[in-house]
Order: C-alpha cells, then sequence, then structure tokens
C-alpha cells in the first residue's frame, strides 16, 4: 500500500561497482557508466564523469585528475565517490520527485565492513537519498538470474566483479554461506599489464590492458573458438621507443592462471563452508556466474574441470547485479534480507 510520500519519491536502484556503475530507475536501466572522475586538481570541481572521464584516464596533464572512487568493490575515496554519484544521477536525469526525494537501493559486497557500509550510506545521503537501502552483491546477482532466492534449495552464486569475487550460498531468503576475495577484473587487468612488461618488454597502460582482456582474455589455452591476435601498442623498456606486438589468448590464459586459480580456491572454500543438503541442491542445480569477469573465455569450463559441477553464466553477466538491484527496489516488503541503511 503506498502512502503519500511514496508519490512524491523517486526511486533508483544503484549496482555501484569498481569498474562500472549501473542506475535503474522503474526497473529500466537509464546509465552505464564506468566508475571515473575527472577533477580540476585547482580548484577541485569535477570536468566529467563515466565514459567521458574515462577517455582521459592515463592521459591527462597536471591540472586534471582522474579517480576511480572505489577500490576493491568498496568506496576508498569518499569525495570523489559522491561527486561522481552526483554527476551520474545528473546525466541520468533523475533528481527526486516533485519534493526531491530520492529513495535509494545499493549494492555492496557480502564482505563489507560496518565502517565501508556507512561510508556507501553517507556518500548516498549527501547527493540527496532521503531513504537508503542496503543488498548484498550476490543476492542482487542471483535475483538478477532469475533464481528463486526465497525457496528452501539452495543456490551457489559467483560474482566476479572489477573489485572483488563474491561468491555465495543462497536459499530461503539469505546468505548461508559466503566467501568474498579481492581477486577479480582489476586483478586481471594488473596481471596482463606485468605479463606484457615482464615477457615482452613493454609498458602498456590500464585502459590497454583492458582492452587486452576484453579482446582476447581466456581462463584456458584451448579453446573451442578462440579469438584472433589481438595488437597491442605500448612503450618499449629497452629503447623508450613506442612499439606494436600480437597477442593472443593462450598468453592471456598464462597470465591470467594464478589469479583465476585463488578465485578456484575461494568456491572450493564456499563449498566446504556449506551444509550438506544445500551441497546436493548445488550439485543438482550447479554453480552460478555473474559479473564482468564471467565473459572469461572458458571460465566456466574450468570451474567445471576443477569442481564436477554444471556451470551456468547468466545471461548479460555484467548487468545481472543491476537487473537483481532494480527487482529488489520493487519488492522491498517481501524481501526481508534488504537492510536498511
Amino acid at each position: 500500500m503506498k502512502n503519500l510520500f511514496d508519490f512524491f519519491t523517486e526511486e533508483i536502484a544503484i549496482d555501484l561497482g569498481t569498474a562500472n556503475t549501473l542506475i535503474y530507475h522503474n526497473g529500466k536501466m537509464v546509465l552505464d557508466e564506468p566508475s571515473i572522475v575527472a577533477i580540476n586538481r585547482k580548484d577541485g570541481k569535477v570536468i566529467c564523469v563515466g565514459r567521458q572521464a574515462r577517455e582521459m584516464h592515463g592521459k591527462t596533464h597536471e591540472s586534471v585528475k582522474t579517480i576511480r572512487p572505489l577500490k576493491d568493490g568498496v568506496i576508498a575515496d569518499f569525495q570523489a565517490a559522491e561527486q561522481m554519484i552526483k554527476g551520474l544521477i545528473k546525466m541520468a536525469n533523475l533528481g527526486g520527485g516533485i519534493f526531491g526525494s530520492l529513495r535509494m537501493l545499493i549494492c555492496i559486497p557480502s564482505g563489507i565492513t560496518e565502517v565501508e557500509k556507512r561510508a556507501v550510506k553517507d556518500s548516498a545521503e549527501h547527493v540527496g537519498a532521503k531513504e537508503v537501502f542496503l543488498i548484498h552483491e550476490p543476492m542482487a546477482a542471483a535475483l538478477g538470474m532469475g533464481v528463486n532466492v526465497l525457496e528452501p534449495e539452495g543456490s551457489m552464486i559467483v560474482d566476479i566483479g572489477g573489485g572483488t569475487t563474491e561468491i555465495a550460498v543462497i536459499a530461503l531468503g539469505g546468505i548461508v554461506a559466503d566467501r568474498s576475495i579481492r581477486v577479480a577484473g582489476d586483478e586481471f587487468t594488473r596481471d596482463i599489464e606485468e605479463y606484457v612488461r615482464r615477457q615482452h618488454n613493454m609498458l602498456i597502460g590500464e585502459r590497454t590492458a583492458e582492452q587486452v582482456k576484453i579482446e582476447v582474455g581466456a581462463a584456458l589455452e584451448y579453446l573451442d573458438n578462440p579469438p584472433e591476435e589481438y595488437s597491442v601498442r605500448g612503450r618499449d623498456l629497452v629503447t623508450g621507443i613506442p612499439k606494436e606486438i600480437k597477442i593472443g589468448h593462450v598468453e592471456i590464459a598464462a597470465a591470467l592462471d594464478k589469479s583465476i586459480a585463488k578465485v578456484e580456491e575461494a568456491i572450493l572454500a564456499g563449498l566446504e563452508l556449506t551444509p550438506p543438503e544445500l551441497c546436493s541442491d548445488i550439485h543438482k542445480k550447479g554453480i552460478f556466474l555473474a559479473g564482468g569477469g564471467a565473459l572469461l573465455r572458458g571460465l566456466d569450463k574450468r570451474i567445471h574441470q576443477k569442481t564436477k559441477l554444471p556451470v551456468f553464466v547468466a545471461e548479460d553477466p555484467l548487468k545481472a547485479v543491476g537487473r537483481g538491484t532494480a527487482i529488489a527496489l520493487k519488492n522491498l516488503e517481501r524481501f526481508k534480507f534488504i537492510e536498511r541503511g
């Protein structure tokens, strides 16, 4: 039953990710932008946010700095996070109802501390939220993939985002067992930078490494449909002159091997914490993958080889958490696991 206040309130669901921020309004995605802000060093004013700011990343002069306010899934730079959220909400043409009231549901990692939770809540309030609700990422990912989180059967969700990999076993509207490790998309990008520097004596930036991950990123050396080699440009560490090399998926699979092994270990540790009755459900239903990391070629097959369990990748895994957050916002009273901030 809606009260009068609800008619003057704008409801938005935010998947505040380390790499990308998604905003949903009335169940529809209205914004999908990189989580980055460009600021003028002299006066501290925001120049731009999102895609425009990412275009500047790694190319700025002394008057401009680009900041990624979230690190490992949580707010690392409070002020920049506030400015970024404000800029993104403005970009999405949202700003409250008739009286400017905002109700926000924000996604948070399951391994977040109370202090980090407070930072998320404070940032939301500073950009005009009158009510703040929080939902854990694995729960949102499960909802976004169409999993019935309220049923007594257990489901295992692995959400590989930018800063963290969230592993959770969900049943009866709650998280029964969970693991959160700070090895995810950003770590994979750093692995690629380090590999190219070590193996090819070439320095590449974060954006280039990210592009390599998208074009030829793989978790296995043997793929059914391997991507073509990708041309990478950077600076030769010996001569200092720009040069170009070609990189294939086999090299990237080798570069990412150790980090992916850590994700596999965390999945096994999550299974060890799971009660036997729920293990039986997971054996039948399998493991669900979400997040940008789920797009790594062959990752589902590699996890299957390690766990001997069926592995399913979400449809459009990048948006699974955002979709689930929007579903949760529509059902605030039904889902008791949503926390009031």
